[in-house]
């Protein structure tokens, strides 16, 4: 059966494939973007199908207002992706509280009032799929983009949560976490806090190691393929990756987590009494 989408930061990256890949494969969408002229070329192409939603997702009333239009065009949500979200560069002394909370507001505000006002249309009709776009930054954490990080762990835990809230409902939750992709994240999407010259050594070095992480990045545009494979699945996962080298990162970050509690276990049993 055909579904229906609502995609939030459609007009580019993983946003614009998978619309486009839900489009060409007999499905609708709602795809919202701050700037939906990217999106007029799948407008002409696929017509009704296609809803293009100016919206910036920290706008709260504007959000609800764009959920509430795209079930009343097209009668029911199936599949809602929280995919808008941008990365902020800088370390955490740089970070200034403009920026810092800018982050939250983007990557996580915007995410909880997406899936606040779509909630009640997919506990009413007792079925739907919510997606939340984390990374792999969200299950480890990296350096130059400690804010970063730390609104995708919030938003790793809102939606383990919000997994087994909604579960009796028939609601289902998967967490995707990509590692690298050739999409303009870390380019012009990006922000970047001012530099502090102490830092500037490690900065580099940070680089260095980002470099590496990006040695082979992935294609946004094969990502359709698994998200599609995700929405499908009768009983589609809680997490998963895309791409092979978050696997290889999450392994050795819980390795050395389990290593780290089992040496100091004896510290923790102190502080039971």
């Amino acid at each position: 059966m055909p579904k229906t989408w609502f995609i939030t930061g459609a007009s580019r990256g993983f946003g614009r494939e998978w619309t486009a890949a839900a489009l060409e494969r007999g499905d609708s969408v709602a795809a919202t973007a701050r700037d939906t002229a990217s999106l007029e070329d799948l407008a002409a192409q696929y017509g009704d199908r296609l809803l293009p939603v100016q919206l910036d997702v920290d706008d709260r009333a504007a959000v609800f207002a764009a959920v509430e239009r795209a079930h009343a065009h097209f009668g029911r949500l199936d599949v809602v992706v929280n995919n808008a979200g941008y990365g902020q560069f800088g370390m955490i002394e740089e970070i200034s509280e403009a920026e810092a909370r800018a982050q939250f507001e983007t990557n996580v505000f915007g995410a909880l009032w997406v899936t606040q006002a779509a909630l009640p249309f997919l506990r009413e009709q007792g079925s739907g799929h919510v997606l939340q776009v984390s990374s792999i930054g969200g299950v480890s954490a990296f350096p130059n983009i400690g804010i970063y990080n730390a609104s995708k762990w919030a938003l790793e835990g809102m939606s383990q949560a919000l997994a087994a809230e909604v579960a009796d409902f028939g609601v289902k939750v998967t967490i995707i976490e990509p590692g690298g992709f050739s999409t303009d994240w870390g380019g012009a999407s990006a922000k970047h806090a001012q530099a502090n010259p102490a830092y500037d050594a490690f900065r580099a070095k940070a680089a260095e190691q980002r470099a590496s992480r990006m040695s082979a990045p992935g294609d946004p545009q094969a990502s359709a393929a698994a998200v599609l494979a995700v929405v499908d699945a009768e009983e589609p996962p809680l997490r998963v990756f895309f791409g092979s080298l978050p696997i290889q990162i999450a392994q050795a970050d819980y390795e050395s987590r389990l290593a780290n509690w089992e040496q100091w276990q004896h510290v923790a049993d102190l502080a039971q009494g």
